[in-house]
């Protein structure tokens, strides 16, 4: 059955028309008045729908009843990511989405080979958000993980205020813990903000400052990741993976 992101918050009995892009997709798919359909606003929870009516670009819904469902991880975690280039940020985003992230902070260090700002940053923040819903709408998940605006990681972690569960950023030195040994000594359910580099890591002076912001050097084992993999073998260890 489709599921589909309205960000409109939705009622039982709610007649409303879909978003332009969630019309398409349902179109795509040649669904016709009828059809059932699920529906989710974000706030928790999905809802049954059915079509009313098919339009040319156009698509009316009806909302039934509500269904308690929620599929997120345990533990929540947030990343912090220095932006990989290319297509490779869409990738992180739709497959971190899927192995449950909270939320996603895109970052510029030192290292970064993408770099945005203004209107094109804006446009990429609203582009990987919807690259956030898409996965979720495919994956299950009911409640979409925030995209932040992107921001230099200085004035980032300068304005992080006390520390509230695990900080953590990975890192290749020799005296970085597993991250697997450190979530073993946290709370089942502690959250997890994640700092993580973009292609050739962070710098020294860039994790030297997020250790002084409270961030734990942390490993996940003897090999390199690549930037976007970095990140997922991390969700999964958070969350018993």
């Amino acid at each position: 059955m489709p599921r589909i992101h309205c960000p409109t918050p939705l009622t039982e009995g709610a007649v409303l028309a879909l978003s332009a892009s969630a019309a398409r997709h349902v179109q795509v798919l040649r669904a016709q008045p009828g059809d059932a359909l699920t529906l989710f606003d974000g706030r928790g929870g999905q809802w049954a729908a059915c079509i009313e009516r098919m339009g040319r670009s156009e698509v009316t819904v009806r909302v039934g009843a509500h269904e308690a469902v929620e599929r997120e991880a345990p533990r929540a975690v947030h990343l912090a990511c220095g932006m990989p280039a290319n297509e490779r940020m869409d990738w992180l985003v739709e497959k971190a989405t899927e192995l449950g992230m909270a939320s996603l902070q895109p970052l510029h260090t030192a290292h970064s080979v993408l770099r945005v700002s203004g209107e094109r940053a804006e446009k990429k923040q609203a582009h990987w958000q919807q690259v956030a819903v898409a996965a979720c709408e495919q994956c299950g998940r009911n409640r979409v993980p925030a995209v932040a605006p992107v921001r230099a990681m200085a004035d980032w972690l300068a304005g992080l205020g006390p520390a509230q569960g695990l900080r953590c950023v990975l890192s290749l030195a020799a005296s970085a813990r597993p991250l697997a040994a450190v979530l073993r000594d946290a709370e089942p359910a502690c959250a997890l903000w994640l700092l993580s580099g973009p292609e050739g890591g962070l710098s020294r002076e860039e994790e030297a400052a997020a250790c002084t912001a409270g961030f734990t050097p942390v490993s996940l084992g003897p090999r390199v990741l690549r930037a976007e993999t970095a990140p997922l073998a991390a969700l999964v260890l958070a969350n018993g993976g």
